[in-house]
């Protein structure tokens, strides 16, 4: 079949044809949204799981869900050479910017971009070699002690504060956050806790590996009672079945249900594996149906495809110590999926 019309997307982030098995989460999202957009109380929630399993996906979806919402959003990607600092600031400065234009300046707006610029402080921000600012005069005070602890839960007040003036609530959503430092989150968990504390329209929603909540709880005691951490894990076989099934019948191509059986065996319910799966059985496919030995043949190619790829990326980051625990297999050695 034609390789262009296969619907399967293995890759980092790409939304799947068939969004499945995350109800439960999308539905615990909208309750927080509404609620905060009301002025409830409501845990913002972090969500961790194994690389794979469309933790990036779940986030790009929350924030369609917040932008049909009417929440303002941003989206950043934490890194591990990178400050907090320095990857919040433009977005939060495009985020007033924006307040600013839709409604025409208010004093809230204007005191959020002075405590942005008290914020930033004397750092000097370059893109390309040019420097970033805010022509405005900074609010002595407020933001600007250096502790990033102190300044942020300030910092997030007043873009709270301005949202409010506006009638609108605000979005922040953090991908990768386990590479923010202890201290960055930290901070971060001090300014949602005073959003609590002051019902103030902000929320936090974030994704990470499974050492998220040992790193929260590490840096403050009381994030179990500010958060949720919703577990991203393998799909179950109906659902599984459902990821396969049901995108290629869009296209005019059916799966044999040992096929599907298969799959499911080979990928214990793995999203990437299952899009990997997929996306080799319809290049090996020459009319539906696709069929178990198309599926079997295809775990060729897929095993190689994940030993030059998925796996070698991880493998190559290991310690030579780490790389002796394989006992010289290669990266994946004989590979299981990654499950629980």
């Amino acid at each position: 079949m034609e390789p262009i019309n296969s619907p399967f997307l293995p890759g980092a982030g790409a939304p799947p044809p068939e969004l499945v098995g995350r109800d439960p989460l999308l539905e615990q999202a909208r309750i927080l949204l509404g609620r905060v957009k009301q002025k409830r109380s409501e845990k913002s929630f972090l969500l961790t799981g194994l690389r794979g399993v469309g933790k990036t996906v779940l986030l790009n979806e929350i924030e369609r869900m917040e932008k049909a919402a009417g929440y303002q959003t941003i989206l950043i990607e934490a890194h591990e050479d990178k400050p907090l600092g320095e990857l919040i600031y433009p977005v939060l400065r495009g985020l007033l910017f924006e307040l600013d234009r839709v409604a025409g300046a208010g004093d809230k707006v204007k005191r959020g971009l002075a405590v942005l610029r008290s914020f930033i402080g004397s750092i000097k921000l370059t893109v390309n070699d040019v420097a970033l600012g805010l022509d405005i005069e900074p609010a002595k005070g407020t933001a600007d002690s250096g502790d990033l602890e102190v300044d942020l839960p300030n910092l997030f007040v007043a873009i709270a504060e301005a949202a409010l003036e506006r009638q609108t609530a605000v979005a922040i959503l953090v991908d990768e956050i386990q590479y923010l430092s202890q201290k960055e989150l930290g901070a971060l968990i001090m300014a949602m806790h005073k959003m609590q504390q002051k019902q103030l329209p902000l929320v936090l929603l974030a994704a990470g590996l499974p050492v998220l909540p040992g790193m929260a709880g590490e840096s403050k005691s009381y994030a179990e009672r500010l958060f949720n951490f919703p577990d991203i894990g393998a799909l179950s076989e109906v659902d599984a079945t459902k990821a396969l099934r049901e995108p290629a019948r869009h296209v005019g191509v059916e799966f044999e249900n040992d096929a599907l059986k298969e799959v499911f065996r080979l990928t214990h319910g793995y999203p990437y594996f299952i899009q990997e799966w997929g996306y080799q059985s319809w290049n090996m496919t020459a009319a539906s149906p696709v069929t178990l030995e198309i599926v079997q043949n295809a775990t060729r190619e897929v095993t190689r495809r994940l030993d030059k790829n998925f796996f070698r990326v991880r493998y190559d980051r290991l310690t030579p110590g780490e790389k002796n625990f394989f006992a010289g297999d290669g990266p994946s050695g004989s590979w299981q999926p990654p499950h629980r």
